[in-house]
């Protein structure tokens, strides 16, 4: 039988003027865009739906990505000349990062190298494979310089999965969370779609974001669909996204 509930809607025809604050479209600096032509081919996949509004978040993780504000904004300022070059002076690009909470991050916090979203929002991950050991001290230092941490899809962590509580208890210290849109599909497996639902319904979500490392996932999010229900869950954390980084 037909439901007014239960019909599907295109997340990407409800993101007209969203600003994204998770991606990896700078060129050439961890594993997303490797090139600034893969950097203007994700921005006009962007732009064929609304999208011109970013906040690039290179990965800054020890021994893997070192990045620091010298690398990040050299190629911020690479990724911008390319734009006046491409007639995109309407895109809209700033840069901050996406911090590994890992042995090296409270040297970088204390000599002042982190890249805050919005002047005190700083993003930060954890390993898929545990949780950070120093990750409770890690967010007592972030909150004690006066930013507020910002913890990327939690609904990835498949550590998590089986012990959603340990999850109330880090939003109990004041961490805000960030879903990756394409967990609102399958694309990363059910479990983590389940769980990120999940987050969802439990109004623990804060912020949402594309997380974008390649056009394959430009791809993919024109194929997430969603149920009327959960866009009207969707619409007031897309809406704090957009003003909280407006």
């Amino acid at each position: 039988m037909f439901s007014f509930f239960s019909k599907k809607h295109f997340l990407i025809d409800h993101l007209e003027g969203f600003i994204d604050i998770h991606n990896h479209i700078l060129p050439g600096i961890d594993d997303g865009a490797k090139t600034v032509e893969d950097s203007i081919e994700l921005i006009k996949g962007f732009n064929e739906f609304g999208v011109k509004d970013f906040i690039c978040t290179p990965h800054i993780m020890e021994n893997y990505y070192p990045n620091n504000p010298s690398t990040i904004q050299s190629s911020l300022s690479l990724l911008k000349n390319a734009l006046k070059m491409n007639n995109l002076e309407h895109i809209n690009i700033e840069a901050a990062a996406e911090h590994m909470i890992d042995s090296g991050f409270e040297t970088i916090l204390n000599e002042h190298k982190v890249m805050p979203l919005a002047k005190n929002y700083l993003l930060i991950e954890m390993s898929y494979l545990q949780a950070s050991i120093n990750f409770n001290e890690a967010i007592k230092k972030i909150k004690d310089s006066n930013y507020s941490p910002i913890l990327a899809h939690p609904e990835r962590y498949v550590y998590f999965h089986n012990k959603l509580k340990a999850l109330d208890k880090i939003k109990n210290k004041g961490v805000f969370f960030q879903l990756n849109m394409l967990s609102l599909s399958n694309y990363y497996g059910k479990d983590v779609n389940k769980v990120a639902i999940h987050l969802i319904k439990e109004n623990l979500i804060d912020f949402i974001a594309s997380d974008t490392h390649s056009i394959h996932h430009i791809n993919q999010l024109k194929k997430i669909t969603v149920t009327t229900s959960l866009l009207d869950l969707l619409f007031p954390i897309i809406t704090k996204t957009i003003y909280s980084f407006k």
